[in-house]
């Protein structure tokens, strides 16, 4: 299922945070939010063990106390198990963080995400068939207190801002766990160690440790995405983040699902976006002072001016051979010295260039800082790719069969060709998750026919004879 909506209220105060979390810059209540969610049984399970819960506060009151929230939980356990726990999750921690108003918002979210933990451990005590069930649980809570953050497990919240998509939460895995040790390197725990071995979960004990993130400021324009493993796993941030920051929440949604089928699906899929609107301009429009220069950028002004005097001493090296000087020993000197820095500038810099992409694929083990980020600016090939798959998925749509619309199909992809001819990217971007989409819903409709087949006992059913598409 997949929800849209857009929130807006009358609320213009701003609630004031004690203690550390003084300065921190929440969000209006006039500002929209707009969000999606969407989960996805994938490709190869037999049923969905994931969950999703948005819980909208409905008045000024309500809002300025709690804020709005968003969860996405992926149950473990066999059969219907790991469903369950992770719907006891999705209904039991808003129900509980609602009923605990008047209270700090990071003590509740702690205290309801502890409520959900003892609910499906007692379900599990109740039955041996359910002993030592449980889920991941990420959920997050904006409002004019910022944005919140409770974690446990793998799922993940990431937050998209300008061309940037920042992991905000630690993964509860053998992999980064081992990390955060110290102990091994970290080539050695992603090349040895198995990176679907959960270190924590809510529900197979009576006690869990919660990670509380946050709270983070929020600017106009943040773009928070909670998602079970289901898509990290297939879909790289820096999709995530293009997919996220370029297209309406809907979209974007159905369009990572897609991706992480595509590549296999092996896993259930499910996502949760929420866009911050605009300060209305009735409003007093807040400074958000800009990040201060990182130690990458001061090191590139170091590069740029000792590649200016290699350069120089190079030139002045075959000043000083020329005919007019008559210096030849110390032009050839100056200028095997200058090709000599220059030699080692480029090495230098490659070389930083090599450790920076090292790092940006590493996560980081600091609380309060993103653990992980990555860009998020919308490149030409992303946009080539997914063009590319579209033509695979429509070449096999043709060649099996399947039940598409057509001509839905054929009015966005002939707009997203002329987009990508014309290098309007983001609207190419638009128009293919839409073709793709479209194909996506014949696969569906072609594995359900499939499926019904098999279960009676019949042949597998193929497509309906089409028109042919709009070529290419």
């Amino acid at each position: 299922m997949c929800g849209v909506a857009l929130i807006s209220g009358l609320l213009a105060e701003r609630a004031e945070l004690p203690g550390p979390f003084d300065g921190v810059q929440g969000m209006y209540w006039e500002q929209k939010v707009e969000y999606a969610a969407l989960s996805d049984i994938g490709f190869r399970r037999r049923n969905n063990q994931d969950s999703y819960a948005i819980q909208i506060a409905g008045t000024r009151e309500q809002w300025s106390d709690r804020g709005h929230m968003f969860l996405v939980a992926d149950g473990m356990g066999g059969h219907a198990v790991g469903e369950l726990a992770s719907k006891i999750a999705a209904d039991t921690i808003p129900h509980a963080y609602h009923k605990l108003q008047g209270q700090p918002q990071a003590a509740s979210l702690h205290a309801a995400v502890l409520a959900g933990n003892a609910a499906i451990n007692a379900r599990g005590e109740m039955n041996r068939d359910f002993t030592r069930m449980g889920t991941t649980c990420t959920t997050l809570v904006v409002g004019q207190q910022g944005a919140l953050i409770a974690h446990v497990g793998d799922s993940r919240a990431y937050r998209i801002r300008g061309e940037r998509i920042e992991q905000l939460t630690f993964d509860h895995s053998l992999q980064w766990e081992l990390l955060r040790q110290g102990k091994m390197s970290p080539e050695e725990i992603f090349r040895r160690e198995p990176r679907n071995v959960i270190t924590r979960s809510l529900g197979p004990s009576a006690q869990v440790q919660i990670d509380i993130e946050g709270p983070y400021p929020i600017r106009p324009n943040d773009v928070y995405l909670l998602c079970s493993d289901g898509l990290s796993t297939m879909v790289k941030d820096e999709e995530i983040g293009i997919a996220a920051r370029e297209l309406p929440p809907t979209e974007a949604c159905r369009l990572l699902v897609d991706l992480a089928n595509l590549r296999g699906g092996p896993d259930n899929i499910s996502v949760v976006i929420a866009r911050i609107g605009a300060i209305p301009p009735e409003l007093p429009a807040e400074h958000f002072p800009e990040p201060s220069p990182t130690g990458d950028s001061h090191f590139g002004w170091i590069w740029l001016m000792s590649l200016f005097f290699a350069g120089v001493t190079l030139i002045a090296g075959e000043v000083l051979a020329s005919p007019l000087f008559d210096r030849p020993l110390v032009g050839y000197l100056s200028k095997a010295l200058g090709i000599l820095a220059v030699g080692t500038l480029v090495l230098i810099k490659l070389r930083n260039r090599r450790l920076a992409a090292e790092r940006a694929a590493l996560p980081e083990t600091t609380p309060g800082t993103p653990y992980r980020t990555a860009s998020a600016r919308m490149t030409p090939a992303f946009v080539t790719e997914l063009a590319n798959l579209e033509n695979n998925l429509q070449r096999s749509a043709i060649e099996e069969g399947w039940s598409i619309e057509w001509g839905q199909h054929g009015q966005v992809f002939q707009s997203g060709k002329a987009a990508l001819a014309e290098k309007r990217y983001s609207a190419a971007l638009r128009d293919f998750a839409k073709a793709v989409h479209v194909l996506m819903t014949g696969i569906h409709l072609l594995r359900k026919q499939r499926d019904q087949a098999i279960r009676w006992g019949g042949k597998p059913l193929v497509g309906r004879d089409d028109p042919e598409p709009s070529g290419k």
